[in-house]
């Protein structure tokens, strides 16, 4: 009865399914052969075998079918019927498990099937029905469960959802959604978790290797949480540490300024993350400057990550599918920054009907469309943004900013193809801009450039590779009018064209492989000045550019030593080439780089190595279980960065000065150790975790007093070398889900320059440490969320810092008949602190499923105490007197309103 009862229902889902098939395929016509010559009858989905390639085909009829179906996912079973049917990620079978119905008591000699049936007969459902994986007389007493775990919404990959065997061997899915799992052949139980989503349970019977595709459903439970990792237990049971994880539930539960959700912003309440103020560009992350940062968006570099002098980021979140920030313990496939590296990845796109968003804000307007093209294999997704900000200052009522303008875009598109469960390529294309002109006649205006090409290839159920190439350009500009006879415009950019070759493999459920290598070619425009227009009087400047390659080869291997030891250790190593055409100063040995000092100068061809450099970076890091609900982890790591930012402000900005190393700039060189306890106390789904580290740097760029950095043709004379040391603790407690969920962070952390060059001429601070520009040793961060009903919900955020340091004036004196500023040493002074509550509430529409339109209403205000928080402290010279200011960016409280469809 439960046979025929399956393959009812089996007949009745090929029926529906073959209803929308439009046309008859090579394999179609094969079918009607077959079921001439050997009197049997199909049974497929037309969608599944529409692209199988049919070779030469000989032999009996499971000899052509094994050789049909090789590769493809597919499996066949025939019946006594001589009925054939084709399925994937399961098989059908006439004969039931031994033991499926539990019989109490000695087992009854019965004839037939039917007289074993129990009174009451379950119907068959996808969590009780038993899937056989693999064919039947595979070798060997294992198999390898691979496959893939979508959204059945809107088929977006799972990413770190947690595929377990029997409770006991367990894995995560990767970026892609794909898991892969060794079990023993027989019966077993496979469970998926993922937070915010309902639990999913396969009965299986192991057979081989096979594929088992799963989709899992949303949670409705969920929507009292806001989520904020992956899986549960992933903070204790991971192996990664310095590691925070966003998604875009996360991200939107936070209050932004104007109303405007933001990853930047997000990231700036996590422990470790912080900035040096209000309204700027980068962040900073556990003592590193914010060019030591590497912000990767599905794997292109964005050399400018933030919009509108940082208040937002060039990514609208409404793509953003989640977010990993990596402050130590990095994995060894990244590199080229020794700070961060903070990975940005993207929807594919929905893969089962047409959807989209849209939003209006007091600032930007916004757009989404993604959805299927011509059927599942092919999805889109495009999203942009546009602002209209230059009104906001036009109702200034300071008429210093009647002529200021801001506005900014961004625009980009995903699009990925399925050609079959091996192979999938992926493209992405993003362009963003900035123009602004403030309180002046200088316009300034960058624009970002990147596009990518990513291949994934399965070679067998434990290796794969994704195979990418990209481009990555950035240009900024400035612009200056104020009369005809001086206006200029200058130019600067740098651009990164490169390729590389990821590999995974997993021989055991105890291993986890990775390995690949990576090229990168760089082409810096360190400065170009043109004149305005034809009256202007301004001479052309050209500074040489500056190229380079870097090609970087990696290993790594994660080895369960037993259930509660794990360890995991890589290398990556890195060659990198200078090279011409460049013309060289030569300097006189020993002596500090100037101009007096220049003994020659060497003219560099094309292509010429100028100066090389390379060397290895090491990760090593470890975990131990301490129960079920505690551990403790270590690691340890070191990076080197060849490129370099030149600056003499706090923040990125777009006059900063991108520069590679040379034969008198040398790489920079961190390392970090660091030391974890992590644990979930209670049964409240609370986590607590607490992190301590120290980092050591060195050739970190500081610049002299009086330094020219904007079009200098021999920047090494006006740059420092530094050594650097960092070291604090990071404490989290967390509730990701509930009615109330949030959490509260505090973060004690110090930073530390001191010249280490030789030849640099001066010295700062007597040669001792002193304070970097961004030392804030404490901060303490809160995130609220309350959710009311499930359509009404609030968001407090609160943040406390210490105030950054500043060089103060302390005196003066006369000098050469006039007055004369002695100031303090490097850093030693510092600005008030820093503090500030947003609130924010959301009213959404109707949860109905079969509502076209879905609206929200987001209300709230930033600043909400209308706290005057100084972003800096500078000081003027007035009558012979000198006066300090402060300058705020908000200084009063500022409400916002924004509106949102989903469709």
């Amino acid at each position: 009865m439960v046979k025929r009862v399956l393959i009812v229902a089996f007949l009745l889902g090929l029926f529906l399914q073959g209803s929308f098939a439009q046309k008859r395929s090579a394999f179609d016509s094969l079918v009607n052969v077959l079921e001439q010559k050997h009197g049997v009858r199909f049974f497929y989905n037309p969608r599944q075998t529409a692209d199988i390639d049919i070779p030469a085909l000989n032999g009996s009829l499971d000899e052509v079918l094994q050789k049909l179906l090789e590769g493809s996912g597919l499996t066949y079973n025939k019946d006594r019927k001589n009925r054939v049917f084709i399925t994937s990620g399961f098989s059908l079978s006439e004969q039931l498990p031994d033991n499926y119905f539990s019989v109490k008591g000695p087992a009854k000699k019965t004839d037939t099937l039917t007289d074993d049936l129990p009174d009451k007969v379950v119907a068959a459902n996808v969590d009780n029905m038993v899937y056989a994986v693999g064919s039947k007389g595979s070798p060997g007493s294992t198999g390898v469960i691979t496959g893939t775990i979508r959204d059945s919404k809107s088929g977006e990959p799972m990413i770190g959802a947690t595929v377990s065997i029997d409770g006991s061997r367990t894995v995560s899915t990767d970026g892609f959604g794909f898991y892969s799992i060794t079990a023993p052949k027989g019966r077993h139980v496979l469970k998926v978790s993922y937070v915010g989503m309902k639990e999913l349970t396969r009965q299986v019977n192991i057979f081989g290797s096979g594929r088992v595709n799963m989709e899992m459903r949303e949670d409705i439970r969920s929507l009292k949480a806001a989520v904020i990792v992956a899986q549960k237990q992933s903070n204790v049971r991971g192996m990664q540490m310095g590691v925070e994880r966003l998604n875009i539930k996360t991200i939107k539960s936070i209050p932004a300024i104007f109303g405007e959700t933001d990853i930047m912003r997000s990231l700036l309440t996590l422990p470790g993350v912080t900035s040096v103020g209000e309204g700027t560009a980068g962040y900073n992350v556990r003592g590193g400057a914010s060019d030591q940062n590497l912000v990767l968006l599905n794997d292109m570099t964005l050399f400018n990550p933030t919009h509108l002098f940082g208040f937002f980021s060039a990514v609208d979140p409404e793509l953003v599918r989640g977010v990993e920030l990596y402050k130590s313990a990095i994995p060894e496939k990244y590199g080229g920054r020794i700070s961060s590296i903070m990975d940005v990845s993207t929807r594919d796109g929905n893969s089962k009907k047409l959807t989209g968003t849209a939003g209006l804000g007091p600032l930007t307007s916004k757009f989404t469309l993604e959805g299927p093209l011509g059927s599942e294999k092919t999805t889109f997704l495009v999203g942009g943004r546009i602002t209209y900000s230059n009104w906001l200052l036009q109702q200034v009522p300071d008429k210093s900013y009647e002529n200021s303008k801001a506005s900014f875009y961004d625009l980009m598109l995903n699009f990925s193809h399925t050609f079959s469960e091996k192979d999938r390529v992926f493209l992405t294309a993003y362009t963003s801009g900035d123009k602004f002109r403030l309180n002046g006649d200088s316009t300034y205006a960058y624009t970002n450039n990147n596009v990518t090409l990513k291949w994934k290839h399965n070679f067998t159920s434990k290796l794969y590779s994704v195979l990418s190439t990209f481009l990555n350009k950035y240009d900024y500009s400035v612009e200056g009018s104020s009369h005809p006879y001086d206006a200029f415009n200058l130019k600067f950019g740098v651009q990164q064209v490169g390729a590389k070759a990821d590999f995974k493999y997993n021989p055991t459920n105890k291993h986890d492989i990775n390995f690949g290598v990576q090229y990168l070619q760089y082409d810096v425009a360190p400065g170009e000045r043109k004149p305005g227009n034809d009256s202007s009087l301004i001479l052309p400047l050209l500074v040489q550019h500056e190229k380079a390659t870097e090609t970087s080869v990696y290993l790594g291997d994660q080895y369960s030593i037993t259930d509660n030891l794990s360890v995991q250790a890589g290398i990556r190593y890195s060659f990198f080439r200078n090279t011409g055409p460049q013309q060289v100063y030569q300097y006189a040995e020993g002596e500090p780089r100037n101009e007096s000092t220049v003994v020659d100068s060497v003219q560099y061809g094309k292509g010429d190595l100028i100066q090389s450099y390379q060397g290895p970076e090491f990760r090593i890091s470890a975990k131990y279980l301490l129960g079920d609900k505690s551990s403790v982890k270590f690691s340890y790591n070191t990076m080197q960065q060849f490129i370099h930012v030149i600056t003499n402000t706090t923040a990125i900005s777009p006059t900063d000065i991108w520069k590679l190393s040379d034969q008198y700039i040398r790489p920079q060189k961190g390392q970090q150790v660091s030391v974890g306890f992590y644990t979930n106390p209670g049964n409240k789904g609370l986590e607590f975790s607490v992190e301590a580290y120290y980092k050591l740097s060195k050739n970190y760029l500081d610049y002299k007093s009086g330094a020219q950095l904007i079009l200098n043709p021999a920047i090494e004379r006006d740059v420092i070398s530094t050594k650097g040391k960092a070291y604090g603790a990071e404490f989290l407690l967390k509730k990701p889900s509930g009615k109330l969920n949030g959490w509260l962070s505090y973060t004690y952390s110090r930073t530390f320059l001191k010249v280490d060059d030789p030849l640099a001429g001066e010295t700062i601070n007597k040669g001792d440490y002193y304070p970097a520009n961004y030392d804030k040793p404490h901060i303490v961060n809160l995130v609220g969320n309350y959710r009311f009903t499930q359509r009404f919900s609030a968001s407090l955020s609160s943040t406390y810092s210490t105030g950054r340091p500043i060089t103060m004036p302390i005196g003066s004196f006369e000098m050469g008949g006039g007055p004369r500023v002695y100031y303090s040493e490097r850093n030693a002074y510092r600005i008030p602190d820093f503090f500030r509550i947003d609130f924010s509430v959301t009213i959404e529409g109707n949860h109905n499923l079969k509502q076209k339109l879905h609206t929200s209403w987001t209300f709230g205000v930033y600043n909400l105490t209308g706290r005057d928080n100084p972003y800096s402290v500078y000081f003027v010279s007035e009558n012979g007197e000198t006066k300090g200011y402060q300058l705020s960016v908000f200084a009063a409280p500022i409400p916002f309103i924004s509106f949102n469809i989903r469709f």
